[in-house]
C-alpha cells in the first residue's frame, strides 16, 4: 500500500515472524489471537511502518488480564557477515551478508519509525499462575510524544484456566562466566562480577535454562591448542610438593546464588581437554607463595601427576556435593565432542576417572555412536542430525545437542532460520522422549578459539567462524543481559513440550500422537502456521477436557 504523509500503518504478527528492514510489502498475515496456559509466557509482535521519520513514538498498553504482567521490546537489528555455510540447505533467508532482527531493547524513550521501512516490537505477556479464564484483549497504542494517536492494534489473549506444568527436560546453554568479566571490563569473581552473573543466571533460568556450567577450572572450551581463557576458578588449590588442598568457598557462594536463582542441576566442567582428552586444563594453584598454572596443555592427560591431582580433588569433590545435598544435581564432563581418531584417549581417561565418580553421571557431547557402544559413555549427547542410531538403540534417557555443524535439514536457530526452525524442536524432543538437551553458547562473546573479545552487536559470528546465531543467546546491555529473539522463540519450544505433556496427562497421548505426525528431527512441516495451529489445537483440546 502507499502510506500517507502522516500515517502509521501496523500489524499484529506471530512470535515466529522476523520482520526484516525491508521496503516492500509484508508479506506475513494478521495473527490477531492467541491462547495461553497460566504461567506461560505468551508472545506477539506488532509490525509497524511510516512514511516519514518518525522519533520519539510512545507505547501505551491496556489490557483486561487482572494479575498478568505485559511488557513491550523493540526489535532491533545486528549484522551478520557470515549467516551460513556455502552448502546450506533452502530453507533460509539468506546467505549472503546483511541485518537480521534479534535482540529485543527494552524501551526507554519510545521507538523510531524509520521511512517506509517495516520494524516491529515484542508483546510478552507474563500469565500469572493464578489469572483468571477467559478471553482477553490486549490494546497497544502507539502515540506522538503530545498525546496523538497514530495507530492501535488488539489482539485478543484466551487463557485457559489450567497451569502449565513443571518443564521436566534437563536443559543447559553453556554458560560463559570469563565473558561477562570481559564484556564488562571487571575483575573474575569482584562484587561486580557476582552481581552481573547473578543477573545473566537469573534471565537463563527464566528461559528454562536449569542445568548451569559450572567453573571447577578454567572450561577448557574453544580454546586453541596452546592458549587460554581468563581464569575463571571456582575451586581454590594449594600445592605443597605432591599434596594438594581445595578450598570450596567460591564454590559454595557460586552454588547458593544459584539454587537461589532457580538453577537446578550444575554441571562441573569438563576434567580433560576438548576433542579428544589429551590433556589436563588449566588449573591455577597457590605454591610457595606464588599463584601459577600447575596444569595446562603441557599436562598429559594420563601422566602421574594429573592423576594424583585428580585422586585427591574427586573425593573432596564429592564430600562437598554430599555436604551440600546435591547427589542427585550433579554431572560430570570428561571432554566434549571427542572424535574417533581420540577414541583411546577418551578411553583412558574415562576408565581410570569414572569409578572414583561413584556412580554419578558423565555426560559428553559426541556423534560417534561407537563411543557408546562401547560402553565409553553411558550417557551419550548425540547431535540431533547423528541421533537416528541411538534412537534406534532405545538408548535411555537420551539428551541431543545441536551447534553450528547442524545446519542441514534440522532444526536450529541460526539469524537466518525462520523462528519456526528453531521452535519445532520442542515438537522432536517431546516424540522422541528426549531427556535433555545442550547446546554450547549461552554468552560465547570471543572469537573462535577464544583468541580475542568481540562486540557482538558488530561481530555475531565469531569471527566468520560460525553461522551467527550459534555463539550466543544474549547480548551485554548496560546493567546485564539483553535478550534475543532466538531465546524467546527456544523457550517457546521448551512450553509447547510442557503443554504437550499436560495433554497426555489428560488422557491426549493418542490424540497428541496422530497431531504430531511421522515428524522426525530431519523431516517436518517447515510452516509457522503448522507450529501455531498445533499448539492452538492441544490448547484447545486441555480446555475442553477440563470442560
Amino acid at each position: 500500500m502507499n502510506l500517507t504523509h502522516n500515517q502509521l500503518e501496523t500489524r499484529c504478527v506471530s512470535s515466529l515472524v522476523k520482520v526484516f528492514a525491508q521496503d516492500g510489502e509484508l508479506q506475513e498475515p494478521v495473527y490477531p489471537k492467541g491462547s495461553a496456559l497460566r504461567g506461560e509466557v505468551y508472545a506477539f509482535q506488532i509490525a509497524y511502518r511510516s512514511a516519514q521519520m518518525r522519533k520519539n513514538i510512545n507505547l501505551s498498553v491496556t489490557s483486561q488480564l487482572q494479575n498478568s504482567t505485559i511488557t513491550v521490546r523493540s526489535v532491533g537489528l545486528v549484522p551478520s557477515e557470515m549467516p551460513m555455510y556455502a552448502d546450506h540447505d533452502e530453507r533460509i533467508f539468506q546467505a549472503t551478508p546483511g541485518l537480521f532482527p534479534d535482540p529485543l531493547y527494552p524501551i526507554a524513550q519510545g521507538i523510531t519509525a524509520l521511512p517506509n521501512v517495516w520494524s516491529s516490537v515484542w508483546v510478552t505477556v507474563h500469565v500469572d499462575r493464578a489469572e483468571q479464564g477467559g478471553t482477553f484483549d490486549i490494546a497497544i497504542a502507539f502515540e506522538t510524544a503530545e498525546g496523538e494517536t497514530l495507530a492501535q492494534e488488539s489482539f485478543s489473549l484466551t487463557v485457559i484456566p489450567r497451569e502449565l506444568p513443571e518443564q521436566k527436560l534437563i536443559h543447559t546453554e553453556w554458560f560463559h562466566t570469563d565473558c561477562i568479566a570481559t564484556q564488562y571490563n571487571v575483575p573474575v569473581f569482584s562484587e561486580e562480577h557476582w552481581r552481573l552473573l547473578e543477573a545473566f543466571i537469573g534471565t537463563a533460568v527464566r528461559h528454562g535454562i536449569n542445568l548451569l556450567l559450572t567453573p571447577l577450572f578454567t572450561p577448557p572450551l574453544d580454546t586453541a591448542v596452546g592458549g587460554e581463557r581468563p581464569t575463571v576458578q571456582l575451586v581454590d588449590v594449594e600445592k605443597t610438593g605432591n599434596q594438594y588442598k581445595f578450598g570450596f568457598e567460591k564454590l559454595d557462594r557460586w552454588a547458593d546464588m544459584c539454587l537461589e536463582a532457580g538453577v537446578r542441576y550444575f554441571e562441573f566442567s569438563h576434567l580433560y581437554t576438548q576433542w579428544g582428552a589429551k590433556h589436563a586444563p588449566k588449573i591455577m594453584a597457590h605454591e610457595n607463595g606464588e599463584y601459577k598454572r600447575i596444569f595446562g596443555w603441557e599436562t598429559e592427560a594420563s601422566g602421574e601427576e594429573y592423576r594424583s591431582f585428580l585422586g585427591q580433588l574427586i573425593p573432596e569433590l564429592l564430600k562437598w556435593v554430599e555436604g551440600r545435598g546435591l547427589q542427585k544435581q550433579v554431572y560430570f564432563h570428561i571432554s566434549d565432542e571427542p572424535s574417533m581418531s581420540a577414541l583411546e584417549d577418551y578411553r583412558q581417561a574415562s576408565d581410570w576417572l569414572r569409578p572414583m565418580l561413584q556412580g554419578y553421571p558423565v555426560i559428553d557431547a559426541l556423534s560417534d555412536y561407537e563411543f557408546y557402544e562401547s560402553g565409553l559413555v553411558p550417557r551419550p549427547i548425540p547431535a540431533t542430525n547423528h541421533i537416528e542410531p541411538f534412537l534406534e538403540a532405545g538408548v535411555p534417557d537420551l539428551w541431543t545437542y545441536y551447534c553450528c555443524g547442524q545446519y542441514k535439514d534440522v532444526s536450529n536457530r541460526f539469524f537466518t532460520f525462520p523462528s519456526a526452525r528453531n521452535r519445532i524442536i520442542g515438537v522432536q524432543m517431546h516424540k522422541f522422549g528426549i531427556t535433555g538437551f545442550l547446546h554450547w553458547g549461552f554468552n560465547f562473546w570471543y572469537s573462535q578459539y577464544s583468541i580475542k573479545p568481540i562486540n557482538p552487536y558488530i561481530t555475531t559470528d565469531a569471527g566468520h567462524a560460525f553461522p551467527s546465531g550459534d555463539a550466543f543467546l544474549v547480548y551485554p546491555g548496560e546493567e546485564g543481559p539483553i535478550e534475543s529473539i532466538r531465546m524467546e522463540v527456544f523457550y517457546e519450544a521448551l512450553q509447547d513440550m510442557r503443554a504437550f505433556a499436560l495433554l497426555e496427562e489428560l488422557g491426549g497421548k493418542d490424540e497428541l500422537q496422530a497431531l504430531i505426525g511421522n515428524i522426525t528431527f530431519s523431516s517436518y512441516p517447515a510452516e509457522s502456521e503448522w507450529l501455531l495451529n498445533l499448539r492452538e489445537t492441544v490448547n484447545k483440546r486441555i480446555a475442553e477436557i477440563i470442560g
